[in-house]
């Protein structure tokens, strides 16, 4: 195709076939309103345009991710057709060939902008992997990221490039993309379903879901059409649950009962690998198996899970279960706010059998779970066996059959009454039928149980028969509720319905063994006798954030009905277990603050152990997640302002008595729940400022003074000769950085900062201490460091002096180089952020002057041991990368300010020397090491001009002037043109500083570089020239 622009020259573009593809083209602007290609054809993409002219720089308006992508394909579209024609590896070739192609198609769903933000995270990582995986397999430089994307490296600290450098391989897995889909709802109902979530080992944890169906497996209510949907809220892990349903309702037409007609099983595992994508809504069909012998009906899950098939059988007609799953991730308040069409719809919220992960300040539930276990019962004269229905009630004291108490599955409404199925000629049923009893909290004291036994007759008109009943209260004398147990409950003889008006004929009886016990003298006369021959079993769980199991537990929050005992009450609360204190935290924190302002001085102590021994408990893992609800109800549900006079008292008399005592359990304990004891105090004085206006902010100031004078105590104990005072320096130690954030709202960050400096220089140094205690210093520094504190400059200049103290005693006797090494990446981290926003010349001027040596010297003595070194990509992942690191950082935070200062404090032309001939051989090492990827090396061009010992000057400068990394010729063009657009060729740079350095010595000196030096700089010289003519401008 030829096109000509008048006056233009013509402008000639060929290519083969059609190309449906856009085509781009640079012209020179042209007045007029034509143009060699229909409008539809161009997209004009927004840029910024820096360094106008020759060399000007084009970056698009668009996700940097995208322009990545664009730049690393074309770079690659070079080297990867040289794998196949030039270095035949064809392995490689069709496989960079299928990365190229999922890149294409990521960026183009990036691109379309559809993409919800979480989706948008998800393909940029799926991006950057493969971009990762192709750079290190074809040998291109791994590229350091944040976020996914490409980072400055002129915005961050070399500290912090070297990490990210390191860290730059990631997982190559595949992954899938998330994608929404419109939700459906399956059609599933005389049948009762039951759906219901276990474990392999066949243990039920969730409530079951209940849905009513009609002979033509419809719903039987009209209105539930579209809407049996259960939502199950629990924890999905390596699962097998499975759909049981059970129960088709015949009889005659005044009398039903159930009957149990087939279970199905469906695995999570294999859910979860068949759907791909989260909330994809997909279809399963579930085959019905039925029972070969109903006594075995209780276990026919178990079964068909361990394929036992002389169990049960499999209908010879087509019938099945057909529902509809959905993956959604996130607790409910998220699945609420991001998918209201299910909840639109009326979905049922099934939940966890027993409490979930964590209970918040606030949530009440007061649920008991009764399951339906075995009964063994006598045949009472018949020829056959019986076929027994249980009937069970929940009554209140007065006798009054609660409503609604009763619940058989999340997706129908609680009724009054429950009747079991039915398992035909069978004495000793075999139930396995779990029962919500959602019970008000204000009617479970004083309620009982009622289960009543009837033979199910299909002769006698179909009538039902009682014979028997059994009962149980639902709380003890005690207090204390059911506990969660079987419970082998007593059988009693009876014939008419009409006894049971007056339930106090029965309550008066001993329900179980145990209850037995507690009554010796039970009179013979009684219209109910007890069948010895008979008994029922069930088991309960009881889910309640108001009533609990644990008669200790009990009393503590009942204390004042004991006003004698309270002092064994608070010792014995050592004694409940975690799961029961956690469950009750608020109720239980409550009653120990109203305790303590009841009789400070009496209580005072044992309050604080207790308050000490929750607060630990919460720093266990099986605990730890619960640590959130501490921290809402200190910010929203303590109440007491008085509070913390008592707890400063106490802390301060535990850590005063540290150096007396030789058992230190209790110290040690306070030291680990310090970080709460102080969250506890300081919100108490903001109650009590809020209440009083502010008084006794001077006593407050001073008890806080006071206890850091202890803490400086306790830290400055000579602690070599006692390893118990050991392991309370270092819990202290632990704990201590947790509290500033506390400090920080009643303080300003000056004095915080003053109170931690005083700390942490009353620790003795490294030489007076164990390596133990020497390693949970640096600890302490290291989380002092990333703290919240040491970002703001005020309190930095402030503790910065004695973090460097600290640091310098470890460097100078080689001790605990790593965790060193980490704290220095962290200040230089802090420190390069810092110089972007404000001055941190005074910060940068303290670290010159104590680590700049000392590194040095560290580095040598390093770099004297590495006798070999395994690098990855031409980086030395050891300690001499990290100490590297951290020269380089400090060095590109000197100014010219700096380094005359520090010219200036050398004493003698000898220090100086020394000084420069240290420096000169640990950059000559690690030229000649390559701990550095190759575009590293402009960094060290910075701070050479300085140097002026001649001889290692110009050795070093040949050196990187003729190292491989800056030889541009040799690299790929996309490479070329950045370090050029981003640096300029550095040889040139150098090679002008050789020659301003040769003139400015005036008379030559007595320099032996010897005949390689001499060859290296003349041969070099024509590349310079080279390099000159081609880069000097936009070097310059």
């Amino acid at each position: 195709m030829c096109v000509s622009l008048f006056p233009h020259p013509p402008v000639i573009c060929s290519f083969r076939g059609a190309v449906p593809h856009l085509l781009w083209l640079r012209l020179p602007m042209l007045k007029t309103a034509n143009g060699i290609f229909p409008a539809n054809y161009i997209h004009l993409k927004k840029a910024i345009v820096s360094n106008r002219g020759q060399y000007e720089t084009v970056v698009p308006l668009e996700d940097s991710v995208v322009t990545e992508v664009t730049a690393t394909l074309q770079e690659w579209a070079v080297l990867w057709k040289q794998l196949y024609v030039v270095r035949h590896k064809v392995d490689l070739f069709y496989k960079l060939r299928h990365v190229m192609n999922e890149l294409i198609d990521l960026r183009r769903q990036l691109l379309s902008g559809h993409l919800t933000q979480d989706q948008v995270r998800e393909v940029k990582r799926h991006l950057t992997v493969r971009l990762d995986w192709g750079n290190e397999h074809l040998g291109l430089d791994l590229v350091p990221r944040k976020d996914f994307e490409v980072v400055d490296s002129d915005q961050i600290s070399v500290s912090d490039l070297y990490k990210m450098v390191r860290h730059s391989v990631g997982d190559s897995s595949e992954f899938s993309l998330w994608k929404g889909k419109k939700g459906k709802c399956f059609y599933s109902l005389l049948f009762h379903v039951f759906v219901s979530l276990f474990f392999y080992h066949c243990l039920f944890f969730s409530e079951r879901f209940m849905v009513r169906l009609n002979k033509n497996g419809g719903p039987r209510n009209p209105e539930k059409i579209d809407r049996m949907c259960a939502l199950f809220t629990v924890r999905v892990c390596s699962l097998s649950p499975p759909l049981t349903g059970l129960g088709l309702e015949k009889g005659p037409p005044h009398l039903h009962y159930r009957r149990p007609y087939g279970c199905a099983v469906l695995s999570i595992m294999d859910v979860l690998q068949s759907i791909s994508e989260i909330k994809e809504e997909k279809d399963f069909v579930l085959k019905v198996y039925t029972c070969n012998n109903e006594n075995e009906w209780c276990q026919i899950h178990e079964n068909i899970i361990r394929k036992s098939s002389t169990k049960y059988t499999a209908p010879s007609s087509n019938y099945g279960l057909i529902i509809s799953l959905q993956l959604l991730r996130g607790d409910m308040e998220q699945i609420r706010r991001e998918n209201p069409m299910i909840f639109n719809r009326g979905v049922s919220v099934t939940r966890k059998l027993g409490f979930p992960d964590v209970i918040m300040p606030g949530d009440i539930r007061n649920d008991l779970y009764l399951t339906l276990e075995k009964g063994d019962f006598e045949r009472g004269g018949k020829s056959v066996q019986k076929n027994i229905e249980v009937t069970m009630y929940v009554l209140y004291a007065d006798g009054e059959i609660l409503k609604d108490c009763i619940s058989l599955g999340s997706g129908e409404p609680s009724r009054s009454a429950y009747h079991s199925f039915v398992l035909y000629h069978n004495n000793s049923p075999r139930w396995g039928e779990i029962i919500k009893l959602p019970i008000p909290i204000d009617r479970f004291r004083g309620s009982h149980l009622r289960f009543e036994f009837r033979h199910c007759s299909t002769k006698d008109k179909g009538e039902k028969k009682l014979f028997g009943f059994a009962f149980t209260p639902l709380m003890r004398d005690d207090g204390t509720t059911l506990s969660d147990d079987i419970h082998e409950l007593y059988v009693y003889k009876c014939d008419e319905n009409s006894t049971f008006n007056n339930h106090a004929l029965y309550l008066g009886l001993p329900c179980c063994k145990e209850d037995y016990n507690g009554c010796p003298n039970i009179p013979s006369s009684l219209i109910f006798q007890r069948s010895t021959k008979e008994t029922f079993s069930v088991s309960t769980q009881l889910s309640s954030t108001k009533l609990t199991q644990n008669v200790d537990l009990l009393a503590l929050l009942k204390w004042k009905a004991y006003p004698d005992r309270v002092m064994d009450i608070l010792g014995r609360l050592r004694h409940v277990s975690g799961e029961e204190i956690v469950k009750f935290l608020q109720d239980i924190l409550d009653t120990l603050f109203v305790v303590l302002d009841d009789n400070t001085e009496k209580y005072g102590l044992l309050v604080f152990q207790s308050l000490v021994f929750i607060i630990n408990l919460l720093r266990d893992s099986k605990y730890f997640h619960f640590r959130p609800v501490m921290d809402t109800y200190i910010q929203k549900h303590f109440a007491g302002a008085l509070a913390y006079k008592e707890l400063i008292r106490c802390l301060k008399w535990y850590m005063d008595r540290s150096a007396e005592l030789v058992r230190q359990d209790h110290i040690q304990e306070a030291m680990r729940a310090l970080e709460y004891l102080f969250k506890f105090i300081v919100q108490s004085r903001i109650l009590y400022s809020r209440a009083t206006c502010g008084m006794e902010e001077e006593q407050f100031r001073s008890s806080i003074q006071e206890l850091f004078q202890s803490i400086r105590f306790v830290l400055s104990l000579d602690s070599r000769s006692s390893e118990t005072l050991i392991f309370t320096q270092a819990a202290l130690l632990n704990s201590f950085p947790a509290i500033f954030d506390e400090l920080l709202q009643m303080f300003t960050v000056q004095e915080v900062a003053e109170f931690v400096r005083g700390t942490l220089g009353s620790m003795p140094s490294t030489v007076h201490i164990g390596q133990s205690m020497d390693v949970v210093k640096l600890q302490s520094i290291a989380r002092t460091v990333d703290s919240r504190l040491f970002s703001f400059s005020e309190s930095r200049r402030i503790l910065l002096p004695v973090v460097l103290h600290h640091i310098h005693l470890h460097l100078r006797q080689q001790k605990e180089l790593l965790i060193c090494s980490g704290i220095l990446s962290s200040i230089f981290s802090i420190i390069k952020t810092s110089s972007l926003e404000g001055d941190v010349v005074e910060e940068v001027e303290m670290m010159v002057e104590s680590l700049l040596d000392v590194l040095l010297q560290t580095l040598l003595t390093i770099m004297s041991k590495s006798q070999s070194q395994e690098a990855v990509r031409g980086f030395s992942f050891g300690q001499q990368g990290e100490y590297v690191s951290c020269l380089l950082s400090l060095l590109r935070q000197m100014s010219d300010t700096h380094f005359q200062h520090l010219l200036d404090n050398f004493q003698s032309k000898d220090e100086l020397k020394e000084f420069l001939l240290k420096i000169f051989c640990v950059f000559r090492n690690l030229m000649k090491m390559s701990v550095f990827p190759r575009d590293w090396m402009c960094n060290v061009i910075k701070f050479l001009p300085l140097l002026q010992v001649w001889n290692s000057y110009f050795s070093l400068a040949v050196l990187f002037i003729n190292q491989p990394s800056l030889q541009l010729e040799n690299a790929t063009p996309p490479k070329r043109k950045k370090i050029l657009d981003k640096y300029g060729d550095m040889r040139v740079m150098m090679a002008y500083e050789l020659f301003s350095m040769w003139q400015n010595l005036g008379k030559p000196l007595p320099l032996s570089p010897g005949p390689s030096w001499s060859r290296s700089t003349w041969s070099q010289s024509r590349a310079v020239r080279k390099s000159r003519q081609q880069w000097a401008p936009r070097a310059l």
